[in-house]
């Protein structure tokens, strides 16, 4: 590869967009976000720092759209350096015993199945060089996020798996605990919670950053 390379699921806003802004212009940065609006302003900031990006408005739990971006990064680049995965769905809180179905779904197929999926398909683009990195948000059990704390739980064990099957070979698996950050998903979550004591996520970005070796 020429330059090198990073993929950012959920990169629309929040930690995911940070990340990205913070990577480039050292890498080529590939945005994943469904959010088309976001994405383009993303690009206007990853040009205003000197970096490069290439745009790709999709679902992750769509198979078909991430095995055609998968084989676009391939031939492109003949593999990718970075997978930052900060795709995640906070359903709605409730009760265990009201969860809506709609909202158990789609906490599945985000969270987990899109998880399963990609891993297949990303790990062959990084091969034993490359670097993937989750965040973890240990709400498995606290009452009123059994949706978001399940599927999350879920998310994070397959990422775990990943990292002690590759921890000779590679590639480097990863798994943040971030600092708690004044997000769009935190403010559903806690509404009227006050943001002044938390974490900018371009301030979380740089942290997690220095952590890795890029």
């Amino acid at each position: 590869m020429t330059e090198k390379t990073a993929l950012v699921m959920g990169a629309s806003r929040g930690l995911g967009a940070a990340l990205a802004e913070a990577l480039a212009p050292d890498y080529h940065i590939i945005a994943v976000a469904r959010t088309t609006g976001a994405l383009e302003e993303l690009d206007d900031r990853i040009k205003a720092r000197g970096g490069k990006a290439t745009l790709a408005p999709m679902d992750i739990t769509n198979s078909d759209a991430m095995a055609q971006l998968c084989r676009s990064i391939y031939d492109r680049w003949g593999g990718l350096d970075l997978w930052i995965h900060a795709a995640i769905h906070g359903a709605p809180l409730t009760p265990a015993d009201h969860i809506a179905q709609k909202d158990w779904d789609k906490s599945v197929a985000i969270n987990v199945t899109a998880t399963g999926l990609l891993i297949p398909f990303l790990g062959p683009l990084l091969g034993q060089k490359g670097q993937a990195v989750f965040f973890d948000d240990p709400r498995g059990g606290e009452k009123f996020f059994g949706s978001y704390g399940a599927t999350k739980a879920a998310q994070v064990a397959l990422a775990r798996s990943w990292q002690a099957e590759t921890a000779k070979l590679g590639p480097r698996v990863t798994v943040f605990a971030p600092n708690p950050m004044p997000t769009g998903t935190r403010a559903r979550f806690f509404p009227g919670e006050d943001r002044a004591p938390l974490s900018h996520p371009r301030d979380e970005a740089a942290r997690l950053l220095k952590t890795l070796d890029l």
